[in-house]
């Protein structure tokens, strides 16, 4: 018995270092003629297939459109995952998710508003799901580093924000 289960790991450990693939990953293009007018999408949809017999959705890479709420004049500042910037566990933000790259704190929105810094990261898209010091004002914007160091360099900017809905 245990002869067999080492064999088993050893052809496993070699097929998976090997590189040999045991499933076929394949994407498709279906054409989805359906429901083209009410959803506004292309008319191909991407699909992955596995094996040939089943196919799953692959997320769209252009990410769901936004349209701008409103603009908002803000500063912008940065922190990071230290004890002395951040309460209880510095890795939680107040939303009760880990801390990641897009992450930013206000006291003003509510949790999961998405919004973005055009003059300053272009088209990426910020969620609000961290809160700051009381002491800070309604119209600042607090984005995470993964660094102290890189939190500092950032500093602080004047700029504005759009405030998305999708």
């Amino acid at each position: 018995m245990k002869r067999q289960k080492f064999l088993i790991f050893l052809l496993s450990a070699i097929i998976l270092m090997s590189g040999i693939s045991i499933f076929r990953f394949e994407t498709l293009k279906i054409e989805a003629d359906f429901n083209l007018q009410e959803s506004g999408r292309n008319s191909a949809e991407t699909l992955s297939s596995i094996q040939g017999n089943s196919l799953l959705p692959i997320s769209d890479p252009a990410g769901p459109e936004y349209k701008v709420a409103r603009r908002i004049s803000v500063v912008v500042t940065a922190y990071s995952s230290t004890l002395w910037e951040t309460d209880d566990d510095p890795y939680i933000t107040a939303a009760g998710t880990w801390v990641r790259d897009g992450i930013v704190a206000n006291n003003y929105f509510p949790f999961k508003t998405k919004i973005r810094i055009p003059e300053l990261y272009g088209d990426k898209v910020f969620v609000v799901e961290d809160r700051m010091s009381r002491k800070k004002g309604n119209y600042q914007i607090d984005i995470w580093f993964p660094s102290y160091s890189e939190a500092k360099e950032f500093g602080a900017k004047k700029t504005y924000i759009e405030v998305l809905e999708s």
